[in-house]
């Protein structure tokens, strides 16, 4: 209560207080009959019983009449609840407040809806009265956690570790490679800012500058344009060292959790346990796997090989071919025949990899139409092979490695949404499960153009010492100084070793990415004066709060944030601008944007 004109907060009062005279400001959250209010500030909630004698009904009147959600300031006595009157569900329980005085601060319109977390308001209603949708308990929970957390971070990393919080420039070039950047025009004709998708270049520089440990929360921008749960602009947790290997970074990371993390979510073990990118793929089938759950992709390529089934060996003859399955516990009893159906659909229309299924009956034989290629002991050689129960369903894909493993590990995720909506209970809301994923590829072919490589991180990443060599003679199978920090899941942070030669970094740019190198002249140049070996990483803020309060999206903790669309419902952005606007940044808007924006206008 330091600095403001109340006496208490309205979540404070206990029956050691019974007696005093208390001043509170507050909202009205809830009024009964003239008889009592509750009013609300950041902290809680407390009972205001109204005046009844005649000396103090203006108090009355006043406070009966004011809306719900109206600012009242109300003076009174803090008094014990009527025996047996007390609310055990409220830290104020067990007192209530005796109005002698009151004024209405300010009083509230009619809501477009009700402040209460149970009630079910849209999402585009929420975010266009966002400072309404603040009021609620969860959003201020979420958000009043994220300060906690960040808080925690800056101790530790920049009182116990050393590291200096350095701000990194908004303005910048556009980057090579990488996610779409925000472009900001300048007042020189055809001459544009990008907005940085992540402070990489910077860090590394301050590197080359001798900071040693720099740290900062920094704001990233990406024009991703309609992606659900991501937002145009987003904040990361960004680190950068002198002198550290892999080894250092994850150490740093795991100590970094642990000292931010609530102690309400229960401790968190370390070291995290770690799996490669291939290791990844091959049982998930994903390079951000849930580990929260079994129903691991199984191999059964080796089974089947000696077997004379058709479409088996015209898999299996592909460079790569390979016959895997994963089995869905309980599938019969908890998935309905048009779940299966939409399971196989899923993984023909996203990743155009057929489905076989093969259940489980009761009596221990199998359904599916492989069995006819099956004898009695090899059927019972497969229920071996796959782990299977009465009433599992297994679902069998055949064809390329890396497109089978990818379906297989989609309909994983799809598969466990089905059986917990059924009520089957696989994945613990209350555990969390880290992991890091280690050993990427340096390179992976472009979707768009497979003979193009791309970076699988980013162009400044090293190579796994071991795959130096290859990085020349056969850039595809070297693998990365590449990790990825997993929760539940999801990606949480990402980093790497970083190149701090200047003519590896220019091969690599030039030769195996064939980008222009002339875009990053600064950065080549600073590696030239002496750059020490560096490496970092940044932590997905927003998703990891996200997480850790089991938000069911990002927006949630995040107090003004964008539609799946990239706007803002509550100001209305982005919006048009004049003519005479623009005219300073040498840009015209092309017909018919401009005729829209005149109307507007």
């Amino acid at each position: 209560n330091s600095f403001v004109i109340r006496t208490n907060t309205c979540g404070e009062l206990r029956s050691a207080h019974v007696g005093q005279e208390v001043t509170l400001y507050g909202w009205i959250q809830y009024q009964r009959q003239g008889l009592f209010l509750v009013l609300r500030d950041f902290q809680g909630l407390t009972q205001i019983i109204l005046p009844q004698d005649e000396a103090h009904s203006h108090v009355k009147k006043l406070l009966s009449n004011a809306p719900v959600e109206s600012v009242v300031r109300v003076t009174g006595i803090v008094s014990s609840r009527p025996p047996g009157q007390e609310n055990p569900k409220m830290p104020t329980g067990d007192i209530e407040v005796k109005a002698e005085t009151a004024e209405i601060l300010n009083s509230c319109k009619k809501l477009p809806f009700e402040i209460k977390d149970f009630i079910k308001k849209s999402e585009a209603l929420r975010m266009q009265y966002r400072y309404l949708d603040l009021r609620s308990f969860q959003l201020q929970y979420n958000l009043r956690l994220r300060s906690h957390i960040v808080m925690r971070m800056r101790e530790y990393l920049c009182n116990l570790h050393g590291f200096v919080d350095v701000e990194t420039p908004t303005l910048f070039k556009r980057t090579p490679g990488g996610a779409k950047e925000f472009l900001v025009p300048s007042r020189e004709a055809g001459k544009f800012y990008s907005l940085p998708q992540s402070p990489q270049q910077f860090k590394q520089l301050l590197m080359v500058g001798g900071l040693d440990r720099y740290f900062q929360v920094a704001r990233c921008y990406r024009d991703e344009g309609s992606r659900p749960d991501r937002q145009p602009e987003f904040t990361q947790i960004d680190i950068e060292m002198s002198f550290v290997d892999q080894a250092g970074i994850q150490r740093l990371i795991e100590g970094l959790l642990q000292y931010c993390w609530p102690e309400e979510r229960g401790p968190i073990v370390t070291p995290f346990p770690a799996m490669t990118y291939k290791e990844a793929l091959a049982d998930y089938g994903t390079d951000k796997p849930d580990t929260r759950f079994a129903m691991k992709i199984v191999d059964i390529s080796d089974f089947l090989r000696r077997l004379d089934i058709q479409f088996v060996q015209n898999a299996l003859s592909y460079p790569h071919g390979t016959v895997k399955a994963i089995c869905i516990p309980q599938g019969v009893r908890y998935l309905k025949n048009k779940d299966l159906e939409s399971l196989k659909e899923s993984a023909k229309s996203k990743f155009n990899q057929e489905i076989m299924e093969i259940i489980c009956r009761p009596d221990g034989s199998l359904k599916s139409l492989l069995t006819k290629f099956l004898g009695e002991k090899q059927q019972s050689e497969l229920i071996q092979v796959l782990n299977m129960q009465v009433d599992d369903v297994v679902l069998l894909a055949a064809g390329e490695h890396k497109q089978v493993c990818s379906a297989l590990g989609s309909l994983r995720l799809e598969s466990a949404d089905l059986l917990e909506a059924a009520g089957l209970v696989l994945r613990d809301p209350t555990a969390f499960h880290f992991l890091w994923v280690v050993d990427f590829p340096l390179f992976l072919p472009k979707e768009e153009n497979p003979t193009e490589l791309e970076s699988a991180h980013h162009p400044f990443t090293a190579p796994h010492p071991s795959d130096t060599s290859l990085l020349y003679s056969d850039p595809t199978k070297a693998r990365s100084q590449h990790y990825d920090l997993v929760l539940n899941g999801s990606e949480v942070g990402g980093g790497s070793i970083r190149i701090h030669s200047a003519e590896q970094q220019r091969f690599v740019l030039e030769k195996v990415l064939k980008e222009d190198s002339e875009v990053l002249s600064h950065l080549l140049e600073a590696l030239e004066f002496g750059a020490p070996p560096h490496g970092g990483i940044a932590l997905g803020l927003d998703r990891l709060i996200s997480l850790i309060v089991d938000a069911p999206s990002i927006r949630d903790v995040i107090a003004f944030p964008k539609s799946f669309r990239g706007r803002d419902l509550m100001g209305n952005a982005p919006d048009y601008v004049t003519p005479e606007e623009l005219e300073p940044y040498h840009i015209q808007v092309s017909w018919p944007l401009a005729e829209r924006g005149k109307e507007k206008l």
